[in-house]
């Protein structure tokens, strides 16, 4: 059986590791376990080695494991693709959101949060390779978007999502990062006040990181194999 906790000490080690290397201030990247299509005995395996957040692509399957898993208090981010006809359901049960890419969407995640929870946190995410395959907004579209949506109720906009197509070169990795880093600044100058950038796997963490990812999605370096 994979031996969770095990990993998620080297994970952390690698994490810590470059945050060193370079310049980073300690434990400021957050580490989001994906745990998408792993059973919840092995989220509750994590969750005594001492991780907190899990990211879950899909609505039904986020919502059965936080019923199953309420009393731990995790943090529960939606990683997915959005079909307007699930943002009740996210909303529901999701803290942050991490692939906003419609106005509509977002206006439908603003109007379906509950009166009791408090603002969940988002992400707009961009298509930065341009892949068709992909979900995303285009760094054209991202401004327009970023200022209808930092007026909406019950979301606060925290920061940019990315998955880049793969790439092994290290410094190519680092590049594509720097785009979106550089998405994030622009728009810090116009007055937004975004502190995140999701974005970096297994693969490509360092570059990401080197490059100011604060949340890093990793799944299967974690958790084995998905079943």
């Amino acid at each position: 059986m994979t031996n969770i906790c095990e990993n998620l000490q080297i994970i952390g080690k690698r994490i810590r590791t470059a945050e060193e290397r370079y310049g980073r201030e300690a434990n400021s990247v957050k580490l989001l376990a994906v745990s998408k299509y792993h059973p919840i005995d092995s989220l509750k395996i994590a969750n005594n080695c001492g991780q907190l957040s899990f990211g879950e692509n899909y609505v039904q399957e986020m919502q059965s494991k936080a019923d199953a898993l309420q009393e731990r208090n995790l943090e529960w981010h939606f990683i997915g693709p959005i079909q307007s006809n699930k943002t009740k359901h996210i909303m529901a049960t999701a803290n942050w959101v991490h692939s906003v890419d419609r106005l509509k969407i977002a206006k439908r995640l603003s109007e379906q949060k509950p009166v009791e929870k408090p603002s969940i946190s988002i992400c707009l995410q961009v298509n930065i390779s341009g892949e068709d395959t992909k979900s995303g907004i285009t760094e054209a579209e991202l401004l327009p978007l970023a200022e209808k949506v930092q007026d909406l109720k019950g979301i606060k906009l925290r920061g940019l999502m990315a998955i880049p197509s793969p790439e092994k070169d290290f410094d190519k990795q680092r590049a594509t990062f720097a785009r979106v880093r550089k998405l994030q600044e622009k728009l810090n100058q116009q007055g937004f006040n975004l502190g995140t950038l999701s974005m970096g796997m297994t693969g490509d963490m360092e570059a990401a990181i080197a490059e100011g990812a604060t949340i890093v999605r990793i799944g299967t370096a974690i958790f084995g194999q998905r079943q």
